[in-house]
């Protein structure tokens, strides 16, 4: 009973990680995103041609144009030309 118990957790814990969105920066410059989550706000910065993983839960963003967006956590966010295009 343990090892479910134990292996139920662990599963848990990584299908919360899998949910996360992605957002790939195809940019040249550095693209700072406002991210909301549980109603505290943070900056994101995603650097030129990288990818970074947010909201694993859902939140609020501002994208770097302006616009905002609610992600659910499992979307593919790319940035081009400072504008967004979730998949």
């Amino acid at each position: 009973m343990k090892t479910f118990l134990l292996t139920l957790s662990v599963l848990a814990v990584t299908a919360t990680g899998a949910l996360a969105a992605s957002v790939t920066n195809k940019d040249a410059d550095v693209q700072v995103l406002v991210v909301t989550e549980d109603g505290a706000k943070r900056e994101v910065a995603v650097e030129a041609g990288s990818t970074v993983e947010i909201c694993p839960a859902g939140c609020f963003v501002t994208m770097p144009s302006g616009d905002r967006e609610t992600l659910s956590g499992s979307e593919a966010v790319e940035i081009v030309g400072g504008s967004a295009v979730i998949r």
